[in-house]
């Protein structure tokens, strides 16, 4: 050290302080050997002399440099003593607000007091699967490497975390498991984590409680030991209780509190559940108000309580346990209120109606008296009698407390019990991990048997903590092959023997309790005799005989013997036990069943000699107990890898982020800390890697003294650099130096840096002044040549101004003259026109006059003789349907008379021949004279659409009429007006014309004065319309911004939408995946239990839903979420109901088979039947191709008509065009009616002339036999056929009727509305009459907007039903073009079967076969066609077309529609989804060349879907042959939304793959790779990493992720994938990229540099390169990068003014203020030219960023997956071109 001094210039040290332990000073003057005193300089000015003491001769301890101070790794300091490691805590704490530090193997915690968002699942899930050493230090980076080595090294693990109260054990080993719960998860049984969780708040209620230093301290101390299966999996635990402090029960000091669960029973005592429980507020019982701070602020104990229940429910205690439980405790408060009288000085009492007593023994279920008198009593035994004795008041209370004690600990003991229990698995455990939770060093200022026995437990466990550090440093030493020579350690094995050996305090303390009259004075006395001169860790008080001091590793404790002996005893009268153990009360006598057995062991030993010693001898004291349960868990410790966890109490006071130092100084020796710093210093603490060193220090070399080795180059340097041989050693891999030989070699870097610094400073300063001296010389050229021009102009404006002034006061003398004379003028000819005007208007008036009276007459006259001729028309028209009627009804009678003029002739049955002609011939007249009546119908008709017609047209003649004399009536007001005011003009005109002489002069003022206001006006017009311009611009303007606010408004709703789907689908996918495994798990379970076979591992999970999602793999032990059993059994539920529908479906399906199998069985039997008809009905069919093509002609025509209009409506083409064609369609109707009824006539006359043949046995001719022709009754069927006939007949003139009612009704009432609206109009004009003009114009508008309006409502209710109209018809032209040709090959197949054969052979030419682009297979190939498409991928992808899967699916679907085969078309549908879910799921589903493949044709696939659709918004791509192939029978949109969301799942898998194959490379390139080697430099940390899960890593850099990315894109654009969703992709691997490196800057302190920003950077600009040479600058990839860009900008820009804290927040607008304020705490200058970012600008920055709204969390989410759009994409590829590969065996599909 001396010689570092030497070396050492104005070198800064650490100085004792009692306030502060350490301060810092500078030395001012230069120290040499053998000086006496330091001259230095504290930070505040003040100068000092340090006297150095002359027999140690010590110099005060050296300061780290500034870039040393900070570091994660406490032994990375270059000088390692206390105010060093004192320093370096509370610039972390406190400035930097980092609570966790590396102190070697320990992590230091500081309690924050303070919430603060470092334990979420983000960070949980960023440190998992990391080194120890390549995050900032976290109590999750000690639980992950304790995982990572119980996995690697096959080692039970242990994290031991200590420290006093309120330094925060209890949450640290919280968090700890916390970790474990989630990065493992369970195994088989379900939520074991969370039963695993929920025993923190039990154990906390019952064992945690309110100090004067913690509000949450534990009072106990606790083993837990988590089990892990072979997998790694949590199977169970076990938890271990140490020294609970049972006193607390019965008495609290000041401002503290009993157990929490005492007053979570008080404030829930509302409850009716614990009426009976007759509890009260906590200030009412003994037990809880001896402290006088019964509420916790910020703690609602109500709420704590059903959080403590719902954890004992779901532990496995339910609800009459709890119950019971909760009897127990409150038992106990009322036990506490338990007043005891005193009767005398030796006896006391307990009064009869005490009422505490009286509900504790009601709740306990024991007798009154037999309480109230073992109270107050006790039994004695002797050898020879036993008597009881009264106690005295003191003794009675401290029995009663001391059965209150005993109570309550049997109670805890219980629960711990049955909390294991429910924590137990029937797996047997493969490893554990053990979190130790227990008690620091104590010392207090009076400190009793509870303080030496934790005080104890420090010392072991500081004895395994010191081997342990020892260990370690000596195994690092010989595994780099150095020479080391024994360090000395502190060994507190004395001390420990001075405790537990024979005859030891313990044992003295243990002899003294059996003593009859030991006392603690005795035992005192005892521990004097036997420690005082032996020992010099024992010592005694001196003013004290009551009281002993031992030396502890941490300090000198004093304890006062009182109490010692009883508490070691824990003595309870036995009579009290017993009469609780007559109580009915079930849980009471459970928690003493364990005293039964002692009991029995005494009554078999009753006839030894001393059976109360035999008693007293069994029990064993508190000591005792405590002694071997900490042997025991040493012995635990000691089989385990131990990790270790130091909680530090910044201060006394519980105030955030504040350190008192000297507590902290306290604290840091006793937990061990400066003990690891010492043993690391007395080594060689400072380790570096050769390639570290080379890159730290290549500014110390020449470029000659580079050589290949490095090895070889550093010990070269620092032979040069250092000549001590001692300071450094050179290990296989490393380099080790003593403290403070870095610090020495970073002075000379320093140094070396500064040299070149002042010469680039030299030089570009030298640069810079003769740059300014040419500017300033150009600068004053300039200016000269500018002044002698700037003169000369000036000269010249000078001339031109003086000429300018002749030449405008010629002008203007001119221009008065002429402007006098052109008044005068324009004066003359104004009264000239005016009076000119008034002479041509009054004559214009009088002829208008008269031209109205003639127009007047004219209407009138016409309106008289239209009235008149409709009187007449009318009149007419009633004569001519009267006439009508009369000759219909005369025909009428005439017919029937007919008809029983047959029947009359049918009786007689005499020359029926002739009278069936006649017959005949009668029904060809009537169907003439049908044939007539239609005629006449269709002239009625015309007539009324005549009619109808000219009464349209009279009423738009009325409309125009009625708009011109509104327009002329609009004219009359302003006639009168222009009249009157040319009246007032003209009386104007004289007075002006007779006052024109006299006010000449007068008028010429006026006229300037007008033409000036006129000016004036016009400019403030002017103004006014520049201001209404920019107003309009200005809402012009916010509208577009209103309009692109809501349109991004409604984009972000929908992508929230797209996004909460995904999320969905994702959720329910993984729910289903979950079920089916343990679906699987439960089948396996099964199988296993069965004798014979055994459990093989599957990752397989068959997907059982068709047409639904299926599950996604499971993700390892990343995947913490648990699955409720009620939602397996919900799901089971389900499962269940749905094959139930299933059958019931496929039962409806069998019965339509069997119906259709019937249809075609009496189809078969019809046909069979009607051959005669079949010629008839051929040619029929010919008629109906035909009407069909016509139809297809008329329906062309209308989709013409319908698109040339925009609005049809009645009048309009479109509506012609429909009229046209339904009347031609009724038309046709009615002739195919009658064609039935002839084809019917002409069926019977067959029928009557077959019988006739088969009849006659002559084959002469003879006479008919009508009693014989009629004998079957064809006579009757004829005349049943002609009354139907004559009834259709009657049926179609009364339908006829009907609708020419209709139309008439119609028509009227549209004759109706237009008299209504004329009348309106009419009325509208009257009114409008009345109004002024603007009124007028204004009420005119809003009438015609709204008669507008309304027409527009009734044309679009026109349009929305002709549009109903066209779909319908479009529905039945398509079945009806299908049954077409289901009858054409019906026919063709009928006619072909039954002809007889040729003669003579015919050839056959086989025609050129035209592919409809359809493929052919047999029901049940589908499982054969997707094991042939779905198992070959790579083949497929790669040789042959892309998405050829897809396209031979979907023409294999095509067929199956064409067939109308639905059951065909569901089948192979499903089973595509999932054979694809299967692939991608289980088989390959990691593997990302077939994700992509199979993704690109699930997109592909459903394209096609809607390529072929037949919908418009999807055709109208497609060529005229692809229209053709669209499918015609099937709607298949809801398959569409499945294949989507199959593709959604593709999709997420594809990120997942991604995902996957970029994570291990992402840090390591884009923040820990160098690209500029020796040129950023690192910063000199020296930090250990500690063990590494793969040694054997590969080196990742920016190439790395590039050539990945490459790959993806490459195998992307391989299988043919959307451009788009190639976008969407890429997007997601750059915000994996982002989020990643984010994630870790932030929680990495040795990132967060400048030079660390330039390489970020650089690396962010190759990814933007990347972009461009892939053609991808626009797909949004650089948005996501932002976040990551403004982070590497913050680390780069200046942080010191208020300026550039705006500036700064206006930078980072992607980041949010927790990030940004973790930036800038983090940052950490890697030189020491760089400066640390003070307090006060972070605190500006919160400041500034406080109205910020974004998110709470610190991090990224990373497993965050965008929402995925596909967008549809046609194809242009021709089904029936594509050819079927050979290799793909598809033989058993046939193009059709």
């Amino acid at each position: 050290i001396r010689r570092e001094w030497s070396q050492m210039f104005y070198a800064r040290v650490w100085l004792p302080d009692a306030v502060e332990a350490w301060k810092p000073a500078e030395l001012t003057k230069d120290y040499t050997p053998g000086d006496r005193a330091l001259c230095l300089q504290l930070e505040d000015g003040t100068n000092l002399e340090h006297k150095i003491d002359p027999q140690t001769n010590s110099l005060p301890p050296l300061r780290n440099p500034d870039i040393l101070v900070g570091e994660n790794d406490l032994t990375a300091l270059s000088y390692l003593h206390e105010p060093a490691v004192l320093h370096n805590l509370k610039v972390r704490f406190v400035e930097s607000k980092i609570i966790y530090t590396y102190c070697g193997i320990v992590l230091v915690a500081i309690n924050p007091y303070e919430s603060i968002p470092i334990y979420d699942h983000d960070i949980i899930n960023a440190y998992s699967g990391q080194n120890m050493g390549d995050m900032d230090p976290h109590i999750f980076a000690v639980a992950e490497e304790a995982y990572k080595q119980m996995a690697r090294d096959q080692r039970n693990q242990s994290i031991i975390v200590s420290g006093e109260s309120g330094a925060g054990k209890t949450v640290s080993a919280k968090y700890a498991m916390r970790y474990f719960a989630t990065v493992s998860g369970s195994s088989s049984e379900a939520n074991v984590e969370e039963r695993v969780l929920a025993s923190s708040p039990i154990m906390e209620a019952i064992g945690n409680a309110k100090t004067t230093r913690n509000d949450n301290s534990s009072r106990f101390g606790k083993y837990i030991e988590i089990g892990f299966d072979k997998n790694y999996h949590i199977i169970g635990a076990n938890m271990r209780t140490y020294l609970l402090e049972k006193s607390r029960v019965v008495f609290q000091a000041t401002e503290e509190r009993n157990y929490h669960i005492f007053y979570q029973l008080c404030a829930s005592s509302h409850l009716p559940e614990f009426k009976p429980l007759q509890l009260g507020n906590a200030d009412d019982f003994h037990c809880t108000n001896q402290g006088g701070s019964p509420v916790i602020q910020g703690v609602d104990d109500a709420k704590e309580m059903c959080s403590t229940r719902k954890a004992f429910s779901l532990l496995g205690i339910n609800e009459t346990y709890q119950m019971d439980l909760f009897q127990i405790l409150a038992a106990l408060l009322h036990l506490g209120n338990v007043e005891v009288e005193e009767r005398s000085a030796d006896s006391s009492t307990i009064l009869p109606d005490n009422s505490h007593l009286t509900v504790f023994c009601e709740l306990m279920g024991v007798a009154y008296q037999d309480m109230s008198h073992w109270l107050c009593h006790r039994k004695l035994k002797t050898a020879t009698e036993t008597y009881v004795k009264p106690l005295s008041k003191v003794h009675a209370v401290n029995a009663r407390d001391a059965l209150a004690k005993h109570i309550y600990a049997k109670l805890f003991s219980w629960i711990v019990d049955h909390i294991n229990e429910a924590l137990r698995s029937a797996v047997k455990q493969h490893s554990f991990i053990g979190v130790l939770d227990i008690y620091g060093f104590e010392t207090f200022h009076i400190n009793s048997f509870e303080q030496f026995c934790i005080n104890y437990a420090n010392e072991k466990l500081q004895q395994q903590f010191n081997m342990h550090v020892f260990k370690l440093e000596q195994e690092e030493y010989m595994k780099e092959e150095i020479p080391w020579t024994l360090i000395d350690f502190y060994d507190n094995h004395p001390c420990i023997n001075l405790i537990e050996a024979k005859m030891g305090v313990l044992d003295l303390l243990d002899e003294e309790c059996k003593m009859p009259k030991g006392s603690d004075d005795t035992w005192a006395q005892k521990l004097y005799n036997t420690f005082l001169k032996k020992s010099d860790l024992f010592d005694k008080p001196r003013m004290s005989n009551k009281a002993f001091i031992i030396l502890h590793f941490a300090d000198k404790v004093e304890y006062q013997c009182e109490g010692f002996l009883e508490k070691n005893k824990d003595t309870v009268n036995e009579e009290q036990i017993i009469v609780l153990k007559l109580s009915k009360f079930d849980l009471l006598l459970e928690l003493f069943s364990d005293e039964e057995k002692p009991a029995g062991s005494l009554t078999s030993r009753s006839k030894m000699t001393r059976p109360v010693q035999a008693q007293r001898d069994h029990k064993k004291t508190v000591g005792t107990q405590f002694r071997n349960s900490l042997h025991l868990l040493m012995e635990t410790l000691n089989g385990t890898t131990p990790h270790y966890v130091r909680c530090i109490k910044p201060n006394d006071l519980k105030s955030p982020f504040m350190m008192d130092p000297m507590r902290a100084v306290q604290q840091l020796r006793a937990c061990g800390v400066l003990e690891t710093i010492r043993i690391s210093a007395a080594g060689f603490p400072s380790r570096w890697t050769y390639q570290e060193f080379f890159n730290r220090y290549r500014v110390l070399m020449k470029l000659k003294d580079i050589l290949s080795d490095r090895k070889q180059t550093c010990r070269n340097v620092l032979e040069k650099w250092v000549q001590d041989q001692d300071k450094y050693q050179f290990g296989k891999s490393k380099i080790f130096f003593r403290a403070g030989q870095v610090a020495y070699l970073e002075k000379l870097r320093s140094d070396k840096l500064k040299k070149a610094c002042v010469r680039i400073q030299k030089t570009i300063r030298c640069w810079l002044t003769r740059k300014r001296y040419l500017r300033m010389r150009q600068a004053a050229i300039t200016i000269q040549k500018n002044t002698r021009g700037y003169q000369a102009r000036c000269l010249v404006a000078f001339l031109r101004r003086t000429r300018a002034a002749v030449i405008i006061q010629k002008n203007q003398r001119m221009l008065v003259a002429r402007r006098r004379y052109q008044q005068q003028r324009s004066a003359s000819i104004t009264m000239q026109r005016l009076l000119r005007a008034y002479q041509a208007r009054q004559t214009y008036h009088k002829l208008l006059y008269e031209h109205k009276v003639l127009t007047i007459q004219r209407w009138v006259r016409g309106w008289l003789a239209r009235r008149r001729c409709r009187r007449s028309l009318r009149a007419v028209v009633y004569l001519q349907s009267c006439v009508r009627r009369m000759a219909a009804r005369r025909e009428l009678r005439k017919l029937r008379v007919e008809a029983r003029s047959v029947e009359h002739f049918k009786k007689l049955n005499v020359g029926m021949e002739n009278k069936i002609m006649q017959l005949q011939r009668k029904v060809d007249e009537q169907h003439k004279e049908n044939r007539e009546l239609s005629e006449r119908l269709r002239t009625v008709e015309r007539s009324r659409a005549a009619e109808s017609e000219r009464l349209g047209g009279e009423v738009e003649r009325l409309r125009v009429a009625e708009e011109e004399s509104r327009v002329k009536a609009d004219g009359v007001p302003s006639l009168l007006e222009q009249l009157s005011f040319l009246r007032q003009e003209l009386e104007t005109t004289r007075e002006e014309k007779e006052a024109i002489q006299v006010e000449a002069r007068s008028y010429r003022v006026d006229t300037e004065k007008v033409v000036s206001e006129l000016n004036e006006n016009n400019r403030s017009l002017i103004t006014e319309k520049d201001d209404m311009n920019q107003l309009i611009e200005e809402q012009r303007q916010q509208i577009s911004k209103a309009q692109a606010k809501v349109g991004m408004q409604l984009e972000s709703d929908i992508r929230e939408e797209r996004d909460h789907y995904q999320s969905l689908l994702s959720e329910y996918t993984r729910l289903k995946e979950r079920h089916a495994d343990l679906k699987e798990e439960m089948t396996i379970s099964v199988i296993t239990n069965k004798p014979g076979l055994r459990r093989t591992d599957s990752n397989y999970s068959s997907n059982e839903s068709e047409g639904t999602p299926s599950s996604e793999s499971a993700e390892g032990r990343h995947s913490s979420d648990a699955v409720d059993m009620s939602v397996l059994l919900k799901l089971q539920r389900r499962v269940t109901e749905l094959e139930q529908d299933k059958q019931t479906l496929q039962r409806h399906l069998d019965k339509r088979e069997e119906a259709q199998q019937d249809q075609v069985k009496n189809a078969e039997k019809q046909r069979t039947a009607g051959r005669a008809e079949l010629d008839l009905e051929a040619l029929k069919r010919q008629e109906l191709e035909s009407e069909n093509k016509r139809l297809k002609t008329n329906l062309a025509e209308l989709r013409q008509s319908l698109t040339s209009t925009s609005s049809p409506g009645p009048g309009s083409a479109p509506y012609n065009v429909l009229l046209e064609q339904l009347n031609s369609s009724n038309e046709e109707l009615e002739v195919r009616k009658e064609e039935v009824l002839l084809l019917r006539s002409h069926m019977v006359r067959q029928e009557v002339l077959k019988h006739n043949k088969v009849g006659g046995s002559s084959p002469k001719r003879s006479t008919p036999d009508y009693h014989k022709l009629n004998e079957d009754g064809e006579l009757w069927l004829a005349y049943d056929g002609l009354k139907e006939t004559n009834s259709l007949l009657v049926s179609q003139l009364q339908v006829q009727d009907r609708r020419h009612e209709e139309e008439v009704e119609e028509l009227r009432e549209e004759v109706l509305r237009v008299r209504e609206e004329n009348r309106q109009q009419q009325q509208f004009l009257s009114q409008s009459l009345l109004l002024p003009q603007e009124a007028r114009i204004e009420a005119s508008l809003h009438h015609e907007i709204t008669r507008l309006t309304s027409d527009n409502l009734d044309l679009m209710e026109q349009q929305e039903k002709q549009d109903k109209m066209i779909r319908k018809l479009k529905k039945q032209l398509k079945v009806y073009v299908k049954r077409v040709e289901e009858y054409e090959a019906g026919g063709q197949m009928e006619r072909v079967a039954p002809g007889p054969e040729p003669r003579s052979p015919v050839g056959i030419t086989r025609k050129e076969r035209d592919f409809q682009g359809m493929l052919e297979y047999r029901r049940g190939d589908e499982s054969k066609l997707l094991k042939s498409l779905v198992l070959k991928p790579r083949g497929v992808a790669v040789n042959f077309l892309p998405g050829l899967p897809a396209y031979i699916l979907f023409m294999c679907l095509r067929h199956a529609d064409y067939s109308n085969d639905d059951q065909r078309v569901s089948v192979l549908l499903n089973s595509t989804i999932n054979s694809i879910k299967g692939v991608i799921k289980v088989k390959r589903g990691d593997d990302f060349e077939t994700v992509s493949f199979w993704l690109a044709n699930t997109c592909r696939f459903l394209h096609c879907l809607k390529q072929y659709s037949g919908e418009e918004a999807f055709v109208k791509n497609n060529t005229p042959r692809q229209n053709e192939h669209c499918l015609c029978n099937f709607d298949l949109s809801e398959y569409r939304q499945v294949f989507s969301d199959l593709a959604i799942q593709n999709y997420q898998q594809l990120v997942r793959c991604m995902e996957e194959a970029l994570q291990p490379m992402i840090v390591p390139g884009m923040l820990e790779h160098e690209n500029f080697q020796g040129v950023l430099g690192s910063k000199p940390t020296g930090l250990r990493k500690r063990t590494s899960s793969c040694p054997g890593e590969a080196v990742y850099t920016v190439d790395s992720i590039l050539q990945q990315l490459s790959l993806f894109h490459a195998t992307l654009i391989q299988h043919d994938v959307d451009p788009e969703l190639i976008k969407q992709g890429v997007m997601q691997q750059f915000y994996i990229i982002c989020s990643v490196t984010l994630n870790n800057l932030l929680l990495r302190k040795d990132m967060c540099s400048w030079s660390k920003g330039l390489q970020i950077r650089y690396n962010v600009w190759q990814l933007e390169e990347w972009l461009e040479e892939k053609g991808l600058p626009d797909c949004g990839a650089k948005e996501m990068l932002e976040p990551l860009i403004q982070a590497a900008q913050l680390l780069q820009v200046k942080k010191k003014t208020e300026e550039d804290a705006q500036a700064l927040c206006t930078m980072c607008s992607a980041l949010t203020t927790l990030q940004i304020v973790k930036v800038l705490t983090l940052y950490t200058p890697v030189i020491e030219f760089e400066e640390r970012v003070s307090i006060s600008f972070i605190r500006t920055i919160q400041a500034l960023l406080k109205g910020r709204v974004e998110s709470p969390l610190l991090l990224m989410d990373t497993k965050k997956i965008f929402s995925v759009t596909f967008p549809f994409t046609h194809s242009p590829l021709a089904l029936e071109t594509i050819q079927i590969p050979s290799s793909l065996n598809l033989g058993f599909l046939t193009r059709v």
